[in-house]
């Protein structure tokens, strides 16, 4: 068996993704003709079929396939853009990631202050989910992020390998439950994860913890969620939490004078809502001197 050729797993993973060669065929500007040959040229290589043709979808073994495409698919695109980034010239363009809750007065400073020393520079900001941000940081997409998320104290947060990024913490804050005004644990100064795991919650993955987190942190089944939440705005979903559709994990300043919600500490285990940086090698730039200032470095 040869080494398997990147653009035969390209094509395979837009084929299934589209379910269709045709579809495929025409999102990579090829043939249908030259789709098909490329997965066939792939199924005889790996000596085996990785799709069904009618209806077209995976096989047993590409599933197995898809699992290992994706993420080797992102650190050939991570491995060009930083060789890029290194022997190319300084963009004046600055395109900074961020997760929803990442996104305060403290970035505002710093791009300010990058305005200023960068007055050309065309800045942009993509407000994101996390799980999105690092691969786009590896593959060049974003320059660099902010991206948060629950921890230990002083642990990094649980982020996916697709490169050699630098992440460095820039900000941790305490977190608490959010809970309607008139909950009976309203006014309560601290309470245990674990004892909330039979709670109704909000699921709003783009904003805060999964229920696997929340059940992985406190160590419990449960977190069941209660409503589904899919949107990146905080004062909707504090606005679910006031009439009682679900109980939410947030940092504790954001919770802070939200009308019709109360907020209670997370007591046990210890956890804070962290935020770090993430970027790879950056020429001197708009996106260096970002990175310095969020990162407190001279």
């Amino acid at each position: 068996m040869t080494a398997v050729d990147p653009q035969q797993l390209r094509t395979f993973v837009t084929v299934t993704r589209l379910g269709s060669f045709s579809e495929a065929a025409r999102e990579l500007g090829y043939t249908q003709s030259a789709v098909s040959q490329q997965i066939a040229a792939l199924e005889a290589d790996l000596g085996t079929g990785l799709l069904s043709r009618r209806p077209v979808g995976p096989t047993e073994a590409g599933l197995r396939l898809l699992e290992h495409a994706a993420p080797l698919l992102v650190r050939l695109e991570a491995a060009r853009a930083d060789v890029a980034r290194l022997a190319g010239a300084p963009s004046a363009r600055l395109v900074l990631g961020a997760t929803p809750l990442a996104v305060g007065a403290t970035l505002g400073r710093a791009l300010g202050e990058v305005r200023r020393a960068h007055p050309a520079a065309d800045l942009v900001v993509r407000v994101l989910a996390q799980d999105a941000l690092p691969a786009q940081v590896a593959t060049g997409e974003v320059d660099l992020a902010l991206i948060d998320g629950l921890a230990a104290p002083s642990d990094p947060l649980p982020l996916p390998d697709v490169g050699p990024l630098t992440t460095v913490a820039v900000d941790e804050q305490p977190v608490a439950v959010a809970l309607p005004a008139g909950h009976p644990l309203a006014g309560r100064t601290g309470v245990a994860l674990a004892d909330l795991s039979a709670a109704r919650w909000l699921d709003a993955p783009d904003l805060t913890p999964t229920a696997a987190r929340l059940r992985a942190a406190a160590g419990v089944d449960g977190f069941r969620p209660a409503t589904r939440y899919r949107g990146t705005d905080v004062h909707g979903l504090l606005a679910l939490v006031a009439t009682g559709h679900g109980l939410s994990l947030l940092p504790a300043s954001v919770l802070a004078g939200a009308p019709g919600v109360a907020s209670v500490p997370i007591a046990a285990p210890r956890l804070v809502h962290r935020t770090e940086l993430v970027h790879g090698s950056l020429p001197e730039g708009p996106a260096a001197l970002l990175a310095r200032l969020l990162s407190g470095t001279p």
